[in-house]
């Protein structure tokens, strides 16, 4: 199992008009090629302006096929176009991470 956990720092004061971005042109279309995310959440303390979800794959080979597939999706491009476009996204950071063996299997 392969988690990509990402972490995005947004422009102070507009995590809700990045989320409604998001949920208006880029959740179905993402949500459509890598399943829905495992969590997708934002700070309410410490780190704030951060947005932090987390995608599982069964390994690497099927997070290259299923984000492959993604970008030649003409309304994720679109969104990716209009993110660029509304200046919210300071940075990303992104962890391929593995479960410790004594953690139970992720349910999906």
């Amino acid at each position: 199992m392969l988690i990509d956990h990402r972490t995005y720092r947004i422009k102070p004061g507009f995590m809700n008009q990045h989320l409604a971005l998001y949920e208006e042109h880029g959740l179905k279309a993402q949500w459509k090629h890598l399943g829905e995310p495992h969590v997708y959440m934002f700070a309410e303390s410490g780190a704030m302006n951060s947005l932090v979800h987390q995608w599982v794959y069964k390994d690497a080979a099927d997070r290259a096929a299923r984000r492959a597939e993604m970008m030649k999706d003409q309304d994720w491009l679109n969104y990716v176009k209009k993110l660029a476009e509304s200046g919210l996204l300071i940075d990303q950071q992104t962890s391929l991470m593995v479960p410790a063996k004594f953690m139970p299997p992720i349910k999906r």
